[in-house]
Parts: structure tokens; C-alpha cells; sequence
């Protein structure tokens, strides 16, 4: 069985021992596919790093996070966007809008956010989607920017039913990771009305760690309780739920 993790900070523990403790833990429990969106110009030695040691699991993505998007964000893109030319990227990300922590940058994030849909697309990469609090901000530039090499992920999807199913006809897959083990969050109802072969999975750890350890700092080799929680959710075997998404995670990412 292989299990990916298609959104995983796990490059923010700096520590060289906690971090192989990490790794070693994802390799015990499966997860062997690990994806590391980019947040800010910071990050992007942080990834390459973790890369660089575990080329066979590891696998980049570049992007400036909305949370990160203030008055020098252009500076800021232009540092990322020239790192891409050195580097393998599989997506851009993580991108997109975050009205949750800061609405008065409303107009920087939806620059950057177009921006950088354009990198993708003329790269010819998906995009991994932030969206937080921000969903009818998001859809409106998803659906002027539309076509066919407009692709990717909806990270972290807490949407209802109708957002998932637009989500999805704009050719994005939904990112599903803690929130579905949590009693009231409901994503559960959500997802009984879309299909498996429409998800992939992510922990976005070190950040939502799933039930049993809600509260506490998540990891990827936690992607296990969100199998579990699927595989209840769709009345399949954690096998079928590894292959599909990681089958899925393979046409978007291409590796």
C-alpha cells in the first residue's frame, strides 16, 4: 500500500533528527509520497533541502501562501517565480485566498492569486488552492481564469456540497485531511455525495491533526486516521482508498 500526502509542512521541523523521526514514522505507516507546498520566500531553501535528502518522497511546489501576500508581495513573487527556473516544481502552491486573518489585503491576494494561475499555466502545473473563508473570492477568479490547463487542488476542503461539485467541474480535486475525522465539522455528509475518485489526500501538518490528536501537533504519518475515516466514509478497504488517491495524485502532480 501507498499512501501520499498531497499537502504536508513537514520541511518546518528544522531539527535534523526530529525531522528523520518524521520521515521514518511516514515510511512505517505507508506514506511514502509527500508533497511540500511553499508559503513564502523562506520556504523555499526549507523544501529544497528536505528534496535534496529524500528525492524518491519528496516533491516541491512554489508558491506565495495569501497569508503571506502584504505591500511587497510582488517583490516577493518575483523571487519565487525566478527559483522555479532551478528547481523541479510539481504545482504551484500553496495559493489562492484567506479573508479568515487579514481582509484589507483583499485586493494584493487576488492579484498574486491570478499571478501566479498564470505561472501555472504557462508551465503547464496544477495549483493547490488556499481558500479560507474565501470561497465565492476564489470561484470568481476560478471561473474567469477557465480552461483546459486550469487544474489541481482544493486544499483543505471544508465546502459544502454545491462548492465540492464546482470545485470539481473546474477540473480541481478536493484535498481531504483532518476536518473529516471531526464530529461537527460535517465534511463527512459532504463527502457521502462525491465520489472517491474525486478526492486526494493531505495531513497539512504540522497544522488540523486528526482525531485522536485534534489539538495537538498533526504529522504526516497521521494520513493513516484519515484513510481509516474514508475508507468507514465510502464503505471500502484503506487498500482502495490508498490506490485511488494515490492514483489521482499521480495525473495531477504527473510523478
Amino acid at each position: 500500500m501507498i499512501l501520499t500526502d498531497t499537502h504536508t509542512h513537514i520541511y518546518y521541523e528544522q531539527d535534523a533528527e526530529k525531522q528523520e523521526q518524521l520521515i521514518q514514522r511516514c515510511f512505517e505507516n505507508d506514506v511514502n509520497r509527500l508533497f511540500l507546498p511553499n508559503v513564502d520566500v523562506a520556504s523555499i531553501a526549507m523544501i529544497d533541502n528536505l528534496v535534496a535528502k529524500y528525492p524518491e518522497n519528496c516533491f516541491a511546489m512554489a508558491g506565495l501562501h495569501p497569508c503571506d501576500v502584504k505591500e511587497d508581495y510582488q517583490h516577493q513573487l518575483d523571487i519565487i517565480h525566478k527559483s522555479i527556473a532551478d528547481r523541479k516544481v510539481y504545482a504551484i502552491g500553496e495559493i489562492g485566498i484567506d479573508l479568515y486573518w487579514d481582509k484589507t489585503t483583499l485586493a494584493f491576494q487576488q492579484d498574486a492569486f491570478r499571478k501566479q494561475i498564470n505561472w501555472a499555466k504557462a508551465l503547464n502545473l496544477p495549483i493547490v488552492i488556499h481558500c479560507r473563508e474565501a470561497f465565492d473570492e476564489v470561484f470568481e477568479i476560478l471561473e474567469s481564469e477557465k480552461d483546459d490547463k486550469l487544474r489541481g487542488i482544493f486544499h483543505c476542503f471544508t465546502g459544502n456540497e454545491a462548492q465540492a461539485k464546482q470545485a470539481i467541474a473546474l477540473n480541481f480535486y478536493l484535498g481531504i485531511g483532518g476536518v473529516v475525522t471531526y464530529k461537527k465539522a460535517g465534511l463527512d455528509a459532504v463527502l457521502a455525495q462525491i465520489p472517491l475518485s474525486n478526492l486526494v489526500l493531505e495531513t497539512d501538518s504540522p497544522y488540523l491533526a486528526p482525531v485522536p490528536f485534534r489539538g495537538k501537533p498533526n504529522e504526516s504519518s497521521y494520513l493513516i486516521y484519515i484513510v481509516q475515516k474514508l475508507a468507514d466514509i465510502y464503505d471500502v478497504s484503506v487498500e482502495d482508498v490508498a490506490k485511488v488517491t494515490t492514483e489521482n495524485s499521480k495525473k495531477i502532480f504527473g510523478v
